[in-house]
């Protein structure tokens, strides 16, 4: 069934293409074109998941009491409508990497990535090399029709390749190309160490990913970046360390990583203009404030669920306006969690990231069962990808949405079910639900 597996290749890598990059249908098709490809991927998805009778009940616990949470908060929400609306939305998502964990094996999870983020990155500096050589002016969405004056962060790209500035690429947001970049350079940087792509393509669009990553400029990438060159270093280390050794060595790592955060506090400001950024975070700290404001009027199950906050209700249709731009998460996952779904929510929310953490860490250093088993390059990237997922989750909250929901998912199933615990070919054979 050789044609099956690399159709659910083709089929994950325009999930993530999706996903990292919804700009670039929704600036080009329209939100409602962008609606129609979710649909159809979704669809497909669920049809998968039929004819291999994928069981969804087989999840963590802690994911399944996250999700359970979230469906009865709409009895205690502010906002009922828009929290049914988010269950539909956050539902659909975690099927898809539920069924995605299940179904694609590490290996094409590996080059599914590899093909979405070699179609992003390539299309995203090829529409900047447009826009900047040959339109040279901003661009806008191309079903929009805005009146000056407007905020600078409604353009699409804002022409801005020869002039040092930040570009934004096809995702419209020079974060998001970051966050795509970064994930790229751990794809093909695993690829470039299996040999699973040619020497010249590989460095190519590792040159590419890296070039992406100095044009975008995104401190909080920059971060993640570090933190996962840090993990690199502890799983290699700690595959050569015994039980003993290797517990040692997490918990000075732990102790290490506070102690940097400490210090990044203390020199907060010091650190900001290194890296050219405004004491305040480039607005985070207000938007907090507001967050933490509404999760101490709510502080146990909080105002109800609603993933992406909603801007026709409130207090999210006025809660954060800055420079004229309404915004509606509070970049920072953590925060999110803890004003729509309380204290109740964050502790779930912590215990699915903990125990997803360990048997992540277990699946990428211990020796893994099954036939065939993952190779010790593509071990490396589940933890690199949480790492990363983990660290941008501090200051954005996309780890509650799109791509970063699907890879947490992913990755708390998969390690689950295709970690050293349990042989991929027993994957579709074991009946009932698993444990966290």
């Amino acid at each position: 069934m050789t044609w099956l597996r690399e159709r659910r290749v083709a089929l994950a890598a325009l999930t993530f293409f999706t996903l990292l990059a919804g700009d670039a249908w929704r600036n080009t098709i329209s939100w409602y074109g962008w609606g129609l490809v979710a649909l159809a991927i979704i669809v497909l998805w669920a049809l998968v998941a039929i004819r291999l009778r994928v069981d969804l009940r087989r999840i963590p616990i802690a994911l399944g009491t996250l999700l359970a949470v979230m469906v009865a908060s709409i009895v205690w929400s502010v906002y009922p409508g828009a929290t049914a609306v988010a269950l539909l939305t956050t539902l659909a998502t975690v099927a898809v990497g539920a069924i995605m964990a299940h179904t694609v094996s590490l290996e094409q999870l590996l080059r599914a990535l590899g093909v979405a983020l070699r179609w992003i990155l390539g299309l995203s500096l090829a529409f900047e090399l447009v826009v900047a050589a040959i339109i040279q002016r901003p661009v806008l969405p191309l079903w929009v029709s805005w009146e000056e004056p407007f905020p600078k962060a409604f353009y699409w790209s804002r022409a801005l390749l020869f002039e040092g500035g930040r570009i934004q690429g096809i995702p419209g947001n020079a974060n998001l190309l970051a966050f795509a970049a970064l994930i790229a350079v751990i794809v093909f940087g695993i690829q470039l160490a299996e040999r699973r792509v040619g020497a010249a393509a590989g460095w190519g669009w590792l040159g590419a990913a890296l070039l992406t990553l100095a044009l975008t400029r995104s401190s909080t990438v920059l971060v993640a970046g570090l933190a996962a060159l840090v993990a690199l270093a502890v799983l290699l280390l700690a595959r050569r360390l015994t039980m003993r050794g290797r517990l040692t060595l997490y918990g000075l790592t732990a102790a290490a990583a506070a102690g940097a955060v400490v210090l990044a506090l203390v020199f907060r400001e010091t650190l900001l203009d290194l890296v050219g950024r405004s004491d305040d975070l480039t607005g985070r700290l207000d938007i907090w404030a507001a967050v933490i404001g509404l999760a101490e009027q709510r502080p146990v199950l909080g105002w109800g669920w609603v993933s992406y906050w909603a801007p026709w209700v409130e207090p999210f249709d006025d809660l954060v306006i800055i420079d004229g731009v309404r915004y509606l998460q509070a970049h920072n996952a953590w925060l999110d969690v803890l004003m729509q779904l309380g204290w109740v929510g964050l502790v779930v929310f912590t215990i699915l990231v903990v125990t997803t953490g360990a048997r992540v860490l277990s699946w990428s250093v211990d020796a893994p069962l099954g036939n065939p088993a993952p190779t010790a390059a593509l071990r490396l990237l589940p933890a690199l990808l949480l790492t990363v997922l983990l660290v941008h989750s501090l200051a954005e909250s996309r780890l509650l949405i799109e791509a970063g929901l699907v890879l947490l998912v992913y990755l708390a199933v998969a390690s689950r079910v295709r970690g050293v615990t349990v042989p991929p070919t027993r994957i579709l054979a074991a009946p009932g639900a698993e444990s966290a």
